[in-house]
């Protein structure tokens, strides 16, 4: 009968509404760096809107991130033939989930007093977010504007030598079918399509064939082949700032062989903070916004396809986003990566900032955008809802910060019971994300992997916890320490950040299930923020306790979240 209650609720309505606005503009700023990022940080103010008097929307901002992928040899060896057809990289190189994680910490000040804490780490914590949040309708419809396709849970590897698929934990072969079941191969899935549908993303290349593949080829014959180029130029691309493959050059006795991406991402404020989910709209008001960037290099060795010496340099030493493909039969290095020494990096801006890369003949600036700029809508309200409006001028906005700190090296089956912190006020909830130490991970660490997705939402496989539990103030927040691994997903994770918290059967959100919790997503999350408001003020102390059920050591990487609240004047953006 609820369809009848709806035909007659949508007969009963007006034929119109008022609007509430008359008038809806986007303004465009820059940072403050003027193209250089050498320094690994981009600032930008908001002094420019603060005198435009117009209301602000923060909620529906979003930064416009312009980066630039290179992948090339490190010596002019020859070999490496990226313009080539038959040896093309465009599936060569990937990032890890979500554009965000090139943000290693974020602090923002607010008419000249800081309000957001400065927190390594920080993508660790918003992957989190988002994948608990969004949907898969999230995904198709904005996934490819914010780099974000969550990794298959159940195509991850193991080795702990150097071989076609990288070292330690990978989970980066782009191509395959499921394959027979048989008794010799578990392997749940054969290929990550995560990582394949980010590609994706950005990786169009004009020279690429626009054709249909001929029923039965065996060498890869199109039917009406044409090139992609042919549809649209390299200049309209620049013009409209879409990512695309802008540079090719194929490597020979006096050239390095060089694959250039230029990639144009969005970065929402409200996934980079909870304080963007919260803030009304503003006039008048002053920000100023410091991201530290995870720009990063990784040079390595490849021999018969195998991945050897590994070196990532990553200056804030924090989560690299760089991915390179397995070279594994018919996977995305397969056939590109022959013999030799490489480089691949990531850059904030137009210009490469690896001092080799930047040194070689025929390297590329990137030809879409060169610096980081912060898009946000203004509104014009109609009077009489303006008046409304500012009836109560002083709004408080109540959102969400984030401590971290870091466990390391709990042994196979080896307990740990840890003081997190001393005394935090309002604690809300506590996360607790556990990765393999760079020892039991072959002498690499997971979140600076270029073979394993860690970092952009997934943590090492199977890193599963018992007798684990939280203490606020010496009181366990779980009743009964939990033992089994469905319980910390049924009892704890599941309905966290999402839709109505996962009541309504048809109406959720939430990206992993027990399967993916299990295998890859092993996300220990407890809310702690059920308390009176009378204690909301007193600073609890916080443990954690628990048994490390992997066979591999493990560092715990554990995020506490608490409740902070400012009072605002919307009309004149001063906090009161």
């Amino acid at each position: 009968m609820s369809a009848d209650t709806l035909v007659f609720d949508m007969s009963s309505m007006s034929e119109g509404t008022p609007s509430v606005f008359v008038r809806k503009d986007w303004l465009s700023i820059l940072d403050n760096q003027n193209q250089s990022y050498q320094g690994n940080q981009s600032v930008i103010d908001t002094s420019q809107l603060a005198n435009s008097n117009k209301y602000m929307n923060y909620r529906e901002a979003y930064l416009t991130v312009p980066m630039i992928l290179t992948l090339s040899n490190a010596a002019t060896n020859g070999g490496f033939l990226p313009a080539t057809a038959a040896t093309s990289a465009d599936y060569t190189v990937g990032l890890k989930n979500w554009y965000g994680s090139i943000v290693h910490s974020f602090t923002l000040e607010y008419n000249g007093t800081t309000i957001i804490q400065q927190t390594p780490y920080v993508g660790l914590w918003n992957s989190f977010k988002l994948i608990t949040s969004l949907s898969y309708n999230d995904i198709l419809t904005m996934g490819s504007a914010i780099g974000f396709y969550p990794d298959d849970s159940t195509s991850f590897r193991f080795d702990s030598v150097s071989t076609t698929n990288g070292l330690g934990t990978s989970n980066n072969r782009n191509f395959g079918a499921f394959t027979t079941v048989n008794a010799q191969d578990n392997q749940f899935t054969p290929f990550n399509q995560g990582l394949l549908t980010r590609q994706q993303g950005w990786n169009f290349d004009p020279a690429g064939i626009a054709g249909v593949l001929v029923a039965g080829s065996t060498n890869n014959v199109y039917a009406a082949a044409t090139s992609a180029g042919s549809l649209i130029t390299t200049g309209n691309l620049n013009l409209l700032w879409k990512s695309y493959i802008f540079n090719k050059i194929n490597s020979g006795a006096t050239q390095a062989g060089i694959f250039q991406v230029a990639i144009t991402a969005q970065i929402y404020l409200k996934h980079l903070h909870s304080f963007f989910e919260r803030v009304p709209l503003l006039k008048g008001v002053f920000m100023k916004m410091t991201l530290n960037l995870n720009q990063t290099s990784t040079s390595f060795t490849t021999a018969t396809d195998t991945f050897t010496t590994i070196v990532v340099n990553s200056p804030l030493g924090g989560v690299s986003p760089i991915m390179i493909a397995s070279g594994a039969a018919s996977q995305g290095s397969a056939a590109s990566l022959i013999d030799g020494n490489y480089i691949v990096s990531i850059a904030v801006g137009n210009k490469v900032l690896n001092t080799t890369q930047a040194g070689f003949t025929g390297i590329g600036t990137s030809p879409l955008g060169g610096s980081l700029i912060l898009n946000i809508p203004d509104y014009t309200f109609n009077p009489v809802f303006e008046t409304s409006y500012l009836s109560s001028p002083v709004k408080k906005i109540v959102y969400t910060d984030i401590y971290q700190y870091q466990v390391l090296n709990t042994g196979s089956n080896g307990t740990f019971n840890n003081l997190i912190t001393n005394g935090i006020a309002n604690i809300k909830s506590v996360l607790v994300l556990p990765f393999f130490t760079a020892t039991a991970n072959a002498g690499i660490s997971p979140l600076q992997s270029p073979f394993d997705p860690a970092g952009g939402g997934p943590t090492s496989p199977l890193c599963l916890l018992t007798q684990f539990n939280v203490q606020i103030s010496g009181q366990n927040a779980i009743y009964n320490s939990e033992r089994y691994s469905y319980e910390q997903f049924f009892n704890q994770l599941y309905g966290q950040n999402a839709v109505n918290g996962g009541m309504t059967d048809g109406l959720t959100s939430c990206l992993i299930g027990q399967k993916d919790f299990e295998m890859c997503y092993n996300y220990y999350y407890v809310n702690v923020g059920r308390m009176l408001p009378v204690e909301e003020a007193v600073p609890k102390s916080v443990s954690i306790l628990g048994t490390n059920m992997s066979s591999k050591a493990i560092d715990l990487f554990v995020f506490i979240e608490y409740g902070v609240e400012v009072s605002i004047d919307v009309l004149t953006g001063a906090r009161v």
